[in-house]
């Protein structure tokens, strides 16, 4: 059952984030090396929604899922549908393999709600079916990702993880995360920061 509610642990992360002055990699996107053993995460570019001593939450913004469409979801929360939106071209994302029936928007911050969060100048998140209907009726956020689930790091877990090499971090970049590219998504973000994937080693801890 696709649901729309953020959890106690996710409202916590991204309050504290927020009130810091040190972001961390909040707002930031992580690439996943070639050597990523596990294969939720293989190729995967995630944008980081919070990052603090507590944690890290993030939302995989390349992977869709491919038997599961807008549609579908609609139908399923039993929302008002406007037959003259081309919904059925908004793809679903696997999120991350936590709580993988929950659902949560990232989205242009031209769009907000009392359900939404700020992740930077840029970029927000919301988990609420407001802004379902809201992309139906033609008024909600110009650039969005629909994903269910979410990538969760326990307290300086993703901290050794980067310093393992099993991640690259990159600057924010709405372009990239919005691109209806999804498969080039990993590619891309390579490049942003100059990086040939041929020449990536497949093993962590190797330049």
């Amino acid at each position: 059952m696709f649901r729309m509610v953020t959890n106690d642990r996710i409202i916590f992360l991204m309050e504290q984030t927020s009130k810091m002055e040190n972001l961390f990699l909040a707002g930031k996107l992580i690439i996943a090396m070639p050597a990523m053993s596990d294969p939720r995460f293989k190729r995967s570019v995630v944008c980081i929604c919070a990052h603090n001593e507590d944690g890290a939450i993030g939302i995989i913004i390349n992977k869709i899922i491919e038997s599961l469409s807008f549609s579908k979801i609609i139908n399923q929360l039993k929302l008002k549908k406007n037959m003259t939106k081309n919904d059925h071209k908004n793809h679903i994302y696997f999120g991350g393999p936590v709580e993988t029936e929950r659902g949560f928007i990232l989205h242009s911050a031209d769009y907000s709600s009392e359900n939404s969060t700020s992740i930077n100048t840029q970029i927000s998140m919301t988990a609420s079916t407001e802004i379902l209907q809201a992309l139906i009726d033609g008024n909600g956020p110009n650039k969005s990702i629909i994903a269910l689930g979410y990538a969760g790091w326990g307290p300086g877990q993703l901290d050794t993880e980067i310093q393992s090499n099993a991640w690259l971090s990159v600057q924010s970049d709405p372009e990239l995360i919005f691109s209806d590219k999804t498969s080039d998504k990993w590619d891309m973000a390579l490049e942003k920061i100059g990086v040939d994937p041929a020449l990536l080693s497949t093993e962590f801890g190797r330049a």
